[in-house]
């Protein structure tokens, strides 16, 4: 079964299947170490740069920023939700989701 998925608004909502899903001004809540130093990272999102489909899950690139250290940044594969049965179930934001992987530092070579 094909899934249709975009961004709306320029980055505003994501769409699954036509259907408005996942919107921006969610906090999200990081692990340690995928967003900034802060335990867990308690993340404003901004907007949404992208959105995918990995194995069942949906996975959204996105720029948001910590409520508490003020760090603005850009996040790549931030799990948002998965297709069960053919029907979207939407993550909770207030989850920590863990499953990001940490930036990797460009090697000083």
């Amino acid at each position: 079964m094909a899934i249709a998925l975009r961004t709306l608004d320029d980055g505003a909502w994501i769409s699954v299947n036509d259907s408005r899903e996942v919107g921006v001004s969610d906090i999200w809540t990081l692990a340690c170490g995928h967003f900034c130093a802060c335990e867990p990272a308690s993340v404003l999102l901004e907007g949404f740069t992208g959105v995918r489909v990995d194995g069942e899950t949906i996975v959204a690139n996105a720029v948001g920023q910590c409520l508490e250290c003020g760090q603005r940044s850009g996040l790549d594969g931030l799990p948002v939700g998965r297709i069960v049965d053919g029907r979207f179930e939407r993550y909770d934001p207030a989850g920590v989701q863990s499953t990001l992987e940490p930036p990797t530092e460009p090697s000083s070579e």
